[in-house]
């Protein structure tokens, strides 16, 4: 405790002291007067009941930040929009419905258009709709007007050739309560189950108005039938670059004449058109004209599909109706048919080589000979009966006395080979379920000069096989099987390399026989002849022995002739040789070149080699292979013995040269 504080606390307890002395002392009872107590009495204090909470005397700044009071204010704002919005709209519907549109007393809901008709309907058959109007408005729908729209294809039942799109018929004014019926009469153009509609509208106004009105129905079509059908006749199978045929036919289902129809096919990818009956007016658009009742119109569609084992070729046909003479488009499609034709394994497999060639094009040359191997197999789960096989050739004509079969026979009037279980011992009679077989023949190519007035000429070697089958009723019920092979017969490309002396056209140098270490001059002549086919790009290449040189002349001068110095070859850029060249009166391709021999006393008594490695080289433009010529022997100084590349190239020798002045002298 504190120490100041201790004199204040004696100094209170010596006044109660002595207050209560003089409260007991004896000496002053006396002196104290009694006082009068005074009555106590209640003051309720008055309270309010509602708490009051003393307002704080912050400054709104502090209570409320400034983004509270922002969008108090945006609230308020967009009450006061909002508010002033609602007031407008009950004064614009107010106006509306008292002045404005909204006070007519009419409403398209108001109206009943009632169509009624068959539940289903024949194309191409007039059909009768019977329309009803009901005005149950208060007041009459005047300047009315009947407003039909039909579908696409409909035509008037009066004229079929005319299209009918829309007709408007006038009702004048419809009083309040009545009710107004007519009848449409049209020819409809829809396939079966084909749903269509008729669109029916009234036009009106009221009285008082310029504004037209309108109120609409739709009345739904359901075609029962096609004015048309559409049928398609063949095999639902058939083998990769087997012929096909589809017979398509369109019927009429009307009782009226079906006009100007046409018919469009559509072909899928892979499919060939071969030949159609009748010839289509467009590329797969027929106009079959007017259909009269049941009559029918037929197209034979012929072709050959191309696709592999397992694919499934679908084929469109669409029948219908054209807008006018002029067009082959459908305007109005009255029947549709689509056929599948599944592209199946060949019932025989048949495989062909030529001179046992990895593929069925070869190329040969005039005069060798063709061996042709047919092979089969049987693909079906079961056998095959009564096979026949058929080679057909075409093309340039062979000799058939070189025709030779060991097991068939060939049949000279029409250039056929034919094999069945007669000519096999009957190995064509029964071939069970996988069976392989095979048939042979051989024939020669016809030689040079039959081809000479021949271009490009070609055999093509057909094969088809037919037979009965026992099971697999999904083929095509022909049995038929085929495959092609093809013979390019290479053009006899002739080239010859001959020495000359006595006719040099350079003249005539140096001494004959040649003398050692004197030179004497030579030409060499270059000499081609083509037979059946254009050969591109030729050149002739040559090459001359250390011993000999060029003198630098050749003729004629516009051929194109090249020498390198450092290989000693001689080029010659022959280019394009024509079909028949040299051959049958005409000039050969030729050159000349003039070279110089100055032989060594070591070559005394020998035929030295003046020109060696003479080769032709080109494309054969037909085959489209490479033609190699060469010629043998090599060019010497005898000049008897002449360089070519077939022995059937035949050319003149050197008037004057003697066999005994070949060999090099002293």
């Amino acid at each position: 405790m504190d120490p100041s504080e201790v004199p204040q606390i004696d100094h209170e307890k010596e006044k109660i002291e002595r207050l209560r002395r003089v409260m007991y002392s004896r000496a002053l009872s006396g002196k104290i007067k009694d006082k009068e107590r005074r009555a106590l009495e209640e003051h309720p204090e008055i309270v309010g009941e509602d708490w009051v909470h003393p307002e704080d005397s912050t400054p709104a700044a502090i209570i409320a930040p400034r983004g509270i009071t922002f969008l108090r204010t945006f609230l308020h704002g967009l009450l006061m929009v909002a508010a002033l919005f609602f007031t407008g709209s009950i004064l614009f519907f107010a106006y509306y419905f008292t002045f404005g549109a909204g006070s007519l007393s009419a409403s398209a809901n108001n109206i009943d258009i009632i169509v009624s008709g068959p539940p289903q309907i024949s194309g191409g058959e007039p059909t009768e709709l019977q329309v009803s109007i009901t005005n149950r408005n208060r007041v009459p729908l005047e300047l009315s007007q009947l407003i039909v729209t039909y579908p696409d294809g409909t035509r008037s039942v009066s004229d079929l050739l005319t299209p009918l799109v829309s007709v408007r018929q006038d009702l004048q004014v419809i009083q309040s309560g009545e009710t107004k019926q007519g009848v449409l009469n049209a020819v409809f153009a829809g396939q079966a189950g084909e749903h269509k509609a008729v669109k029916v509208e009234l036009e009106y106004r009221l009285s008082g108005s310029n504004a037209i009105f309108v109120a609409a129905r739709e009345y739904s079509l359901l075609f029962g039938t096609s004015p048309l059908s559409v049928s398609v006749d063949g095999n639902t199978s058939t083998i990769s670059g087997q012929p096909v045929e589809m017979i398509v036919t369109v019927s009429s289902n009307a009782d009226a004449a079906v006009r100007d129809v046409v018919l469009r096919a559509d072909y899928p990818f892979g499919f060939s058109l071969t030949s159609t009956q009748p010839e289509a007016d467009e590329a797969g658009v027929w106009k079959l004209g007017d259909i009269g009742p049941g009559q029918k119109r037929s197209v034979v569609i012929g072709g050959t599909i191309l696709g592999e084992m397992g694919d499934d070729k679908v084929f469109n046909f669409t029948a219908g109706g054209r807008a006018n003479s002029s067009s082959t488009a459908i305007e109005t499609q009255f029947a549709e048919m689509p056929f599948r034709i599944g592209v199946a394994q060949p019932f025989l497999g048949l495989s062909l080589s030529i001179n046992r060639s990895a593929t069925t094009s070869s190329i040969l040359a005039p005069g060798d000979v063709a061996q042709v191997i047919i092979s089969y197999t049987n693909n079906l789960p079961g056998q095959i009966t009564d096979a026949v096989i058929v080679a057909r050739l075409s093309g340039i004509e062979i000799d058939g006395t070189t025709v030779q079969s060991a097991d068939g026979f060939y049949r000279s009037t029409d250039n056929v080979m034919l094999w069945d279980k007669s000519t096999t011992d009957g190995r064509l009679a029964v071939i069970p379920s996988g069976e392989r077989g095979a048939v042979t023949f051989s024939f020669k190519i016809p030689d040079s000069a039959t081809l000479a007035n021949t271009s490009n000429p070609f055999i093509d070697i057909s094969v088809n096989a037919k037979g009965n089958r026992i099971s697999d009723a999904d083929a095509p019920q022909n049995l038929q099987a085929a495959t092609i092979g093809h013979i390019a017969v290479a053009s006899d490309l002739q080239l010859s390399a001959q020495g000359l002396y006595y006719q040099n056209p350079f003249g005539t140098v140096g001494p004959m026989p040649p003398k050692a270490g004197q030179e004497t001059n030579y030409a060499i002549v270059f000499t081609i002849k083509n037979t059946t086919n254009r050969i591109t790009k030729a050149k002739v290449t040559a090459t001359i022995p250390p011993y000999v040189r060029w003198l630098g002349s050749h003729a004629p001068a516009h051929e194109s002739l090249a020498f390198n110095q450092n290989s000693s070859v001689f080029t010659w850029d022959v280019g394009d040789i024509e079909p028949g060249v040299g051959l049958n009166g005409s000039v050969p391709r030729q050159i000349a070149i003039a070279i110089g021999f100055n032989p060594s006393t070591s070559q005394i008594g020998q035929q030295p080699i003046l020109l060696q490695g003479v080769t032709l080289t080109g494309i054969d433009e037909s085959t489209g292979g490479k033609v190699v010529r060469t010629t043998r022997p090599e060019v010497t100084t005898d000049l008897i013995r002449v360089s070519k590349s077939s022995g059937q190239v035949v050319v003149g020798t050197d008037s004057g040269f003697n066999p005994d002045h070949a060999a090099v002298v002293k």
